[in-house]
């Protein structure tokens, strides 16, 4: 049988002028202890140097096959958005698309639709995030917001984010900005064509 790959339509998508380019492949001078692969990806459990606060965000991401793995233990990462809100990375192919899954913001809201490609090829997520609004005083007057596409469709639509969600560093929501976390979760999970745009 001839395997097919499948392939997002943002896949290689090539960073604006604009952009804050994470990373490209050459190094990962943009991330606290990043690591590169010897493939030359950039490898999980690792945060960006810079915080960032509204902006839009291209990665790249490879899961392993784990055909013993149930549940969690299939590929789990997770990006985290100025490490207090989790977009889920998980092999999810072929399961329900809940909360806890691929495309999910974890523990919060199920993907409309799941996106999820078999493990072993490249998938692609394309967020655009505006963070929660404060007062002078530190009180917060408004919502964070998020919209995800994962593989090219839109799975989270200008979803409010409420709070944080669990497990990120930080635990509560503040005027500050917050860097990228990709989670570490004892999984080989690699990224790469990682890049910033800010609103």
């Amino acid at each position: 049988l001839k395997r097919i790959i499948r392939h997002s339509p943002t896949e290689g998508l090539v960073a604006p002028k604009d952009a804050t380019i994470l990373f490209d492949g050459k190094n990962a001078d943009a991330f606290v202890d990043g690591k590169i692969d010897p493939r030359g990806f950039l490898e999980a459990n690792t945060k960006t140097k810079q915080a960032f606060t509204d902006f839009k965000l291209h990665l790249e991401f490879f899961l392993p096959f784990k055909p013993l793995g149930r549940g969690q233990s299939r590929a789990n990462s997770g990006v985290y958005l100025q490490h207090r809100y989790e977009v889920q990375v998980l092999d999810s192919f072929g399961l329900k698309g809940l909360d806890n899954e691929c495309g999910g913001i974890y523990k919060n809201s199920a993907p409309s639709v799941n996106m999820c490609f078999p493990p072993l090829q490249w998938q692609t997520y394309d967020i655009d995030f505006t963070a929660a609004k404060f007062d002078k005083d530190g009180k917060k007057t408004g919502s964070a917001f998020v919209t995800v596409r994962h593989n090219g469709v839109v799975v989270q639509d200008n979803l409010e984010l409420k709070g944080a969600t669990p497990g990120g560093a930080f635990k509560t929501e503040v005027p500050e900005a917050g860097p990228f976390y990709l989670q570490g979760h004892g999984n080989p999970v690699v990224y790469r064509n990682v890049w910033v745009v800010a609103k």
